[in-house]
């Protein structure tokens, strides 16, 4: 008995090397069925239909699904076309070579060729300058619902880049498909992200899910939350740019600010009163920067400060956090029209000290952040 008692089926080392050695070997088998079958001459391709019976003679190693996924990758290289359903469904498999044929006569040639000759018919070539998709590749792309302008548009890049490359391809067509997938699939997720987006508006607050972060989880005071929200918007309305992620740049923000006001507020526990030489720390000028409020403004507020304080005899545990308190009311009243003179000012203070008296002894900087009387004069 021989070791051999079947036709030997040849393979060309470099094709199994560059397609996988699987794939090369189906495509030998299925260029030997096209040529001593009778393949059907449509639109320029050779068609051959072979049942499952005969795939499984020609290749009795491979089961079904085997045969069904070798297939599908030499289908997927561009390689071969496939007309017909899954095996395991219709039990067949309708198949052609991912080339043109250029007339009637080519499938008798076709026929008397020695499968090498015709594996090497069939060899990757590199791509031409000239190099245009044909009309199969367009209606490919076309069921992916690609306008034909944006497939246009990729053919000058596609052919600079891969004749730098001078790589052959067995399909070019097949490349510019997977590469104009890519390149969509990106400019969709692209313009998804840009619908979404909005510019800032001066009604926009932030959603309680951020508040509660905020507040809950980084344990920043709500009253110093609530003072972040004007100056945030009318940063973001003043630069007009779009976002989608507001609620994440506005606890940022608010984290930012709350670190650097943390850490540059006084924490004396022993109160002190106010030295005629007192001045702002320059790192409280910068926490109002923060919150838009100009420099010259709280500057020409500080003499009449230290004066009025000095005068009260008073002791306060940070002189800085009871200045920015000052600055932001009196900014408050500015803004909103309602400035009164220093005058009744003071007397409002006088006033609220005889009802708190000696209050500020005990009082730490969140009660000193946490004092809202000022939004209501």
């Amino acid at each position: 008995m021989s070791l051999i008692p079947e036709k030997m089926l040849s393979i060309s080392p470099a094709l199994a090397a560059t397609i996988g050695l699987e794939e090369a070997i189906l495509l030998a088998s299925l260029n030997e069925l096209m040529c001593y079958g009778t393949p059907e001459l449509n639109k320029g391709y050779e068609w051959l239909s072979v049942d499952t019976q005969q795939l499984q003679k020609a290749l009795p190693f491979w089961s079904i699904s085997d045969l069904q996924r070798i297939s599908a990758n030499l289908r997927d290289k561009g390689i071969l076309l496939i007309a017909s359903a899954p095996l395991h469904e219709s039990n067949e498999l309708r198949f052609a070579f991912n080339e043109t044929t250029l007339d009637h006569q080519s499938h008798n040639i076709a026929a008397t060729r020695t499968p090498e000759k015709a594996e090497l018919g069939r060899g990757a070539k590199q791509i031409s300058p000239q190099w245009q998709p044909e009309e199969e590749t367009l209606r490919q792309l076309s069921q992916y619902n690609i306008p034909n302008e944006f497939i246009r548009n990729q053919l000058p890049e596609f052919i600079a880049y891969w004749s730098e490359r001078n790589e052959p391809q067995f399909s070019w067509g097949s490349k510019f498909i997977k590469q104009v997938l890519r390149l969509w699939r990106e400019h969709q997720t692209q313009e998804t992200k840009l619908s979404q987006q909005t510019t800032m508006h001066s009604s926009w607050l932030p959603t309680d899910d951020a508040i509660n972060i905020l507040t809950q989880q980084a344990g920043i005071n709500g009253n110093f939350v609530e003072d972040a929200i004007p100056e945030f918007v009318l940063y973001w309305q003043e630069r007009g740019e779009a976002s989608n992620t507001w609620n994440s740049r506005f606890i940022m923000h608010v984290k930012r600010q709350w670190a650097r006001f943390t850490a540059t507020m006084e924490h004396n526990f022993e109160p002190a009163p106010i030295q005629g030489n007192w001045r702002p720390s320059q790192e409280l000028f910068e926490v109002l920067t923060l919150a838009n409020i100009s420099h010259e403004f709280a500057q020409r507020l500080t003499p009449e400060f230290v004066l009025y304080w000095k005068e009260s005899g008073q002791a306060h545990n940070s002189w800085n956090t009871k200045f920015l308190q000052h600055v932001k009311r009196e900014w408050s009243r500015q803004q909103s029209g309602t400035s009164q003179i220093a005058s009744n000012e003071q007397q409002n203070n006088g006033q609220q000290r005889s009802n708190r008296s000696n209050s500020t002894r005990n009082n730490s900087l969140i009660d000193e952040l946490s004092d809202r009387s000022w939004a209501s004069t």
